[in-house]
């Protein structure tokens, strides 16, 4: 009987800029007997001019579940309400969500949040946990409020870090565990016998929308600065620099040791970082030192 109880996903499940997703924590509801009435999606990548097919439409059209995409979640209200639905639950969304919206359902919105509340609200807290070399991150369950990530929260799962992770891989880490961690406890809170905890929001940072020009590095800073910002902007918004009057754009680095460690080797302020992989100008990705071959035979004929 409990398992009958209606729910509205929310979101497309990509929990970083750029990333995909197999929207693993919906197919694991309909597993585990829940209803989906419907799936409400989103297009969160206004940077692109080109937007990527959402996986979760298709997964959800597998699942003969009904896939609404509106411009502004008002335009959908009447719908939401008829449904009937006991609770929401939301897994990057990418918009704030009208309070409107949540007290639709008697139960409000259940979001899976990539950080450890309140830490990193906002955005992008996978890309932030990355960039700051953080060596601990995880995930929270939370009630969701009309205000970004403040809401109270069920649950946290809690994720070590060993600082090689890049985001697609700790997207992934972070999905698998926020799936877990819902299916694990739903039943309880819909049945209301776990109840959220306020956040201290005295403790609270904020995480910011990155933008292209953030992916333009320069070699005046330190090796290790730059080594975690290409592992945090994989797809998006991608390491650009220029190498040997080449713009291309850097996909694998790795701390050096001096100018000899290594085949394109830079000098950083202070240190030296080896760029292990790129994608050339022609769009071709390939090693460091297949670029370094290619740009010493131009230069010799």
């Amino acid at each position: 009987m409990k398992k009958q109880q209606r729910l509205v996903f929310f979101g497309n499940e990509r929990l970083a800029t750029g990333v995909s997703s197999d929207a693993p924590t919906l197919r694991a509801l309909v597993k585990a007997g829940y209803e989906i009435s419907a799936v409400v999606a989103s297009h969160t990548e206004a940077v692109s001019r080109n937007k990527r097919g959402l996986e979760i439409v298709e997964i959800a059209h597998a699942y003969h579940i009904p896939v609404l995409i509106p411009d502004e979640l008002s335009e959908i209200y009447d719908k939401l309400v008829s449904f009937n639905a006991t609770a929401g639950i939301l897994v990057a969304f990418g918009k704030i969500v009208p309070q409107k919206i949540i007290d639709v359902f008697p139960l409000g919105i259940i979001n899976i949040h990539p950080s450890l509340l309140p830490e990193f609200r906002g955005p992008t807290p996978v890309e932030t946990a990355i960039l700051l070399g953080t060596h601990e991150t995880g995930v929270s369950l939370m009630s969701l409020s009309a205000k970004m990530d403040a809401g109270p929260v069920y649950l946290q799962g809690k994720i070590g870090l060993n600082g090689k992770e890049t985001k697609p891989e700790l997207a992934k880490i972070l999905l698998r565990e926020g799936k877990n961690l819902l299916l694990a406890n739903l039943d309880a809170i819909l049945e209301g016998n776990l109840e959220p905890i306020p956040q201290d929001a005295d403790q609270a940072s904020y995480t910011r929308l990155l933008r292209k020009e953030d992916g333009l590095v320069r070699f005046d800073v330190p090796a290790d600065h730059i080594e975690r910002k290409v592992r945090a902007f994989l797809g998006f918004p991608k390491t650009k620099a220029s190498i040997h009057g080449q713009e291309v754009i850097i996909t694998k680095v790795r701390v050096a040791s001096s100018p000899t460690d290594g085949h394109l080797v830079q000098k950083t302020k202070p240190g030296y970082i080896e760029i292990e992989e790129l994608i050339a100008p022609s769009g071709r990705t390939m090693s460091g030192a297949d670029f370094i071959r290619g740009y010493n035979r131009s230069h010799i004929q």
